[in-house]
């Protein structure tokens, strides 16, 4: 079954994107919660020509997105933790820490965008994470994770 996305689904596609999916999922989950519409003949020329005309609106958002993954390319994160005699940090650092020492810095990211690698992180040291930008724009970025 063909359906076109109304929203970003992790693992599918994003918005607007025309994908192929199994029938059970598309009708029982992806259209009735409103994720996606089914393809037919007469959505697609409709789709079509909504992509065609946004083309230019989205090329200068993902410029834009570009410019601000060159900015932070060379920024290293540096974020404070509660940390034992051992190393060990009480708890772990997660996304939602890391998304706000980036708007400490001025940079408005979605903590949804960022995925860090690896395992948890419970121990000091320096780590990397990708943060999505834009669609088309992944960067990776290193932060560090300090005692307090």
């Amino acid at each position: 079954m063909e359906v076109i996305l109304k929203t970003d689904i992790e693992k599918l596609g994003y918005k607007d994107d025309l994908v192929e999916v199994k029938d059970g999922f598309g009708r029982n989950y992806l259209i009735p919660q409103g994720h996606a519409i089914l393809a037919t003949a007469s959505v697609k020329k409709m789709h079509a020509e909504t992509v065609r005309q946004r083309a230019k609106k989205i090329e200068k958002v993902r410029a834009a997105a570009q410019k601000m993954a060159d900015k932070m390319k060379d920024i290293t994160i540096t974020i404070g933790a509660k940390v034992g005699e051992s190393g060990k940090i009480f708890g772990s650092v997660n996304n939602i820490q890391l998304a706000d020492e980036i708007t400490k810095l001025g940079f408005e990211i979605d903590r949804k965008n960022i995925k860090i690698k690896g395992d948890t992180i419970k121990t000091v040291g320096k780590y990397e994470a990708e943060v999505a930008f834009h669609r088309d724009v992944v960067e990776t970025i290193s932060f560090e994770v300090v005692g307090e």
